[in-house]
């Protein structure tokens, strides 16, 4: 089985001081280093995608939709390309940024599985959602405006076949008994060593900090108990964590 072989280019986006850091955006600056990035960034990812394509084998019914939303270069929608076996089904991926989209449809060009893919540049709060039994949502959510999730969750919801699944990966935000700002809170724990992960991955301080600064106000993570509370409003039966690494998490939630 053949997958794709594009090469991507080292994330050195923050590597030289700025004087004033943007706000960061997934545009071709972005996409070209992105299979990096997320690489060395997102601890635990590696363990998540091929886990995202094991879990849709399970749940995927035949003739119907597989949905991955904010594909990006398209990861997840190949891990299920990949592995899911259920009959007549297709997947569709969706992103709103054009330079993603451009680069997802040359690696499903370059990846030799004949089961049909159909990429779209879309805003996935604008996309329809029907007869889908399995729906991934990996690392995205976070970057929807808070007071807009629960409807965007809903909608996916309403879109699903019962006993369909939504894969969701999220960073977490830990509340706990101690002030955010105390070193020895959890999140001041899980966020030192989500920082030690990435040095261990090559960063520097200087390039953790300024993407960190460019993250600020467009990456908002919520607590564990936000999503899964959140999950169960809009109808989901059963919502859990199956994996997580630090402060990054994955949810499988059932309709």
């Amino acid at each position: 089985m053949k997958k794709s072989e594009s090469r991507y280019k080292k994330d050195q986006l923050f590597s030289a001081p700025k004087e004033s850091v943007d706000a960061f955006r997934f545009d071709e600056t972005v996409t070209e280093v992105f299979h990096d990035m997320i690489q060395r960034s997102v601890p635990g990812y590696a363990t998540i995608l091929p886990f995202i394509g094991l879990i849709a084998t399970e749940y995927a019914q035949d003739n119907t939709t597989l949905y991955d939303l904010g594909c990006s270069l398209g990861a997840a929608t190949l891990s299920m390309r990949h592995q899911v076996t259920a009959k007549a089904c297709n997947i569709v991926a969706v992103d709103n940024s054009e330079a993603m989209v451009s680069r997802c449809i040359e690696n499903m060009s370059k990846d030799d599985t004949s089961f049909p893919v159909s990429v779209h540049c879309k805003d996935i709060q604008q996309t329809h959602i029907n007869n889908a039994s399995v729906v991934v949502v990996n690392l995205v959510l976070q970057f929807i405006a808070v007071n807009e999730r629960a409807t965007l969750l809903k909608k996916i919801y309403d879109g699903m076949n019962p006993g369909g699944v939504l894969i969701l990966s999220e960073k977490l935000h830990f509340d706990d008994d101690h002030h955010q700002n105390d070193e020895n809170s959890e999140n001041q724990i899980q966020t030192h060593l989500h920082h030690a992960f990435k040095r261990a991955q090559g960063y520097s301080n200087l390039e953790i900090s300024q993407k960190r600064s460019a993250l600020e106000n467009v990456l908002i993570p919520e607590s564990l108990d936000v999503h899964l509370s959140r999950l169960k409003k809009a109808g989901f039966s059963q919502a859990f964590v199956w994996f997580q690494c630090f402060n990054f998490s994955s949810i499988i939630a059932i309709k």
